[in-house]
């Protein structure tokens, strides 16, 4: 280690280049003391016996030591630090020392926190130990029983409302120092600041209430007339499927203020838009989207209304012949494309009168009102040659089997009935050869 007049030097520049530290002291690595700033203390020489005292000749690390009371009896903290040689060997420590009981830099510190309405701070070791305080009288005193210090012990941090050792309620914050395993505690009584808030909340009410009560009436009163535009287009929404009601109630509408007329500008363009939209829908949910044919959901939900036909009724049901060796050979593609020129034979051979449905892949069903059998099968067999005879894109000729049966109002037979014979008509024709008309 280095001469005795080096290490004074050393303790003199680390004890007078702040005012962290009360003293500054050399300890050799058999525990005796080297060196010590200010020189006025007189424990050079001796060595440290205690076991507190030997807290950071054992630790051999930096450290920040438990309070413990030194050779010239003052109760402090050493804040050390580890001296080793060039080859590693531990020579001792240098530290700094700060003494509880009097002037140090955290009474300085956070002496302005000491107020007259009862608020103050104070700091813990780990070990629960008061190492600052306002009364100076209870540093060194454990604290065991307040719930501040259990947490920041733990190293939390928060506020609550704890009841502190001396059974006050006090309203608390609360924060660790990591490093050095402090607590830093800061209080103030409940009663304090609570006591003056009855009077504050008297105040405040007798001091609001007539202007609440002026302005709750302008705010009722401006809010009913500039909603009352509002509330006529909302009932609106109660009659909207009822284009005319909506459109009678528009009229009566007198929005005074530009939102309110935008709004009910923006209604009735949406309320137009929505009306068409949703009819459109409906028009495609019963269409078939390919052909442009009624579909089956079309045929199932005009079934009751078709059996009500006080006229007679012919179904046809017409099947493209081998159309699976069709998908087969050109592909759907072209096969697509036959059912729509097929589409197009039918809607421009009945323009008007037919009833024209795609039930499904190539099965197809007409219904022909105020035709009598004998005249829906010659319509039908002019139909079958005119298809027989059309040349369709990318596959050349085809053919088409159809089935007939008749309805009429005294038939025994219901709707579903006579579409079920229709139906068996178009298997017996395929039976007896494909290419033609069968009736029953």
């Amino acid at each position: 280690m280095a001469t005795d007049s080096d290490l004074m030097v050393e303790v003199k520049r680390v004890k007078e280049q702040s005012d962290l530290f009360n003293s500054v002291v050399v300890v050799s690595a058999d525990g005796v003391i080297a060196a010590i700033a200010p020189e006025t203390i007189r424990i050079k020489g001796v060595k440290l016996s205690q076991e507190r005292e030997l807290q950071s000749l054992n630790a051999r690390v930096p450290l920040i030591t438990d309070p413990f009371i030194s050779p010239a009896g003052n109760y402090l903290i050493s804040i050390s630090l580890p001296i080793f040689d060039d080859q590693q060997h531990y020579l001792g420590y240098i530290a700094g020392n700060i003494y509880l009981e009097k002037m140090n830099f955290l009474t300085r510190l956070l002496g302005d926190h000491a107020y007259r309405d009862g608020s103050y701070l104070y700091i813990v070791d780990k070990n629960r130990t008061l190492i600052s305080h306002p009364e100076k009288a209870r540093i060194g005193e454990v604290i065991e029983n307040n719930a501040a210090i259990n947490l920041v012990s733990q190293g939390i941090s928060g506020g609550r409302l704890v009841t502190n050792s001396q059974n006050i309620e006090m309203l608390t914050g609360y924060a660790p120092v990591n490093l050095s395993g402090w607590g830093v505690i800061v209080q103030r009584p409940k009663v304090r600041t609570l006591e003056s808030l009855n009077q504050q909340m008297w105040n405040v009410v007798l001091t609001s209430l007539p202007i609440g009560i002026a302005t709750l009436a302008s705010i009722w009163f401006a809010a009913t007339y500039i909603a009352k535009p509002l509330w006529q287009l909302s009932r609106l929404v109660n009659h909207f499927e009822d284009k005319e009601d909506a459109a009678l109630e528009l009229k009566k509408i007198s929005p005074w203020y530009f939102e309110a007329q935008q709004l009910t500008a923006t209604f009735i363009r949406t309320f137009s838009l929505m009306s068409d939209t949703i009819m459109q829908l409906h028009s495609d949910s019963l269409t078939d989207p390919m052909t442009q044919l009624f579909n089956r959901r079309r045929l199932e939900k005009e079934l009751a209304s078709i059996a009500l036909a006080p006229y007679p009724l012919s179904f046809v049901f017409l099947d493209i012949d081998f159309f699976k060796k069709v998908n087969d050979r050109y592909g759907h593609d072209a096969g697509d494309q036959v059912l729509i020129e097929i589409a197009e034979l039918m809607k421009a051979y009945w323009p008007d009168e037919a009833s024209i449905y795609r039930l499904g892949g190539e099965e197809f069903l007409i219904i022909l009102p105020h035709r009598s059998l004998v005249d829906s099968q010659d319509s039908a067999e002019r139909l079958r040659r005119t298809i027989a005879t059309h040349r369709f894109t990318q596959v050349g000729y085809l053919t088409v089997s159809m089935g007939i049966s008749f309805w009429q109002e005294q038939s025994e037979n219901s709707i579903e009935e006579t579409i079920k014979r229709a139906d068996i008509a178009l298997y017996q024709a395929k039976k007896n050869g494909r290419n033609r008309v069968e009736a029953i």
